[in-house]
């Protein structure tokens, strides 16, 4: 089912499943990219760097300043069982995907963000001199 969601400040469409046997946990629509994101029930093992507890479950800060990465915590290396992602990247395709699946897709005015998505950012404040 499509829904009216929020991805940052901004509304976006988002789908969730109305069924237990949907294969996908929900869809956002990423309107900078203007990328579908779908992330699915099907979960994998991979190897991602994470903040390092301490004792207390508190993040362990660094004595000397920052690493080269720019944080100033220990991290390691673990195992974690994460969700399959797959991103749909055209806009034809992202229509097609929702019209097969979503079943409002035909009340539901999604493509309202897909303009949305063309518009600029705001300026910014930030005065630049030569």
């Amino acid at each position: 089912m499509l829904i009216t969601s929020s991805w940052g400040n901004r509304k976006t469409f988002k789908m969730i499943p109305i069924a237990t046997d949907s294969v996908y946990n929900e869809a956002i629509f990423d309107l900078d990219s203007k990328v579908l994101a779908l992330i699915s029930k099907e979960k994998k093992e991979s190897m991602h760097m994470v903040a390092k507890l301490n004792e207390f479950g508190d993040v362990s800060r660094l004595k000397i300043g920052k690493r080269d990465n720019g944080k100033d915590y220990s991290e390691e290396r673990k195992t974690l069982e994460t969700f399959y992602e797959y991103y749909v990247e055209t806009e034809t395709e992202i229509q097609e995907f929702i019209d097969l699946v979503a079943v409002n897709a035909e009340s539901f005015n999604y493509t309202q963000y897909f303009e949305a998505a063309a518009e600029p950012a705001p300026a910014s404040n930030l005065i630049t001199s030569l």
